[in-house]
């Protein structure tokens, strides 16, 4: 049974720092893509960060308004997926989703994933 377990969101002025983690358990496939996404309220849910994984070769991509900003990684020793998020702005303000997905070797990720975390709240104040 797979499951994704978030944590770290909170309350931060414009400017700071904020990391969220993503325990990631029973995820069996050697391709796959974990990402993370974002919904404010009112808008559609959006892909901020993904990390593409075809064997051991891994790929990170970063929606362009959070590109330099924040960083995505996956620690395999703990099965975490991490979202280090600095110089956060009030239009960061968000529930944020981690999620996981079986891909094809040397395929784009699929456009719904499987496995998704519970959703954490990140709210940013000007």
């Amino acid at each position: 049974q797979v499951q994704l377990v978030e944590s770290g969101g909170g309350s931060v002025q414009s400017g700071g720092s904020l990391r969220l983690s993503c325990v990631v358990s029973g995820f069996p496939y050697k391709n796959y893509c974990m990402g993370w996404f974002r919904q404010a309220p009112g808008d559609e849910r959006e892909r901020i960060a993904v990390i593409e994984a075809d064997g051991s070769a891994r790929t990170v991509r970063y929606k362009d308004s959070v590109k330099g900003r924040f960083i995505a990684s996956l620690e395999n020793a703990n099965n975490t997926l991490y979202l280090q998020m600095n110089s956060l702005k009030p239009e960061d303000t968000a529930t944020y989703y981690c999620a996981a997905g079986r891909k094809a070797y040397l395929l784009d990720c699929p456009a719904d994933y499987a496995f998704w975390g519970q959703g954490t709240q990140v709210t940013v104040s000007s």
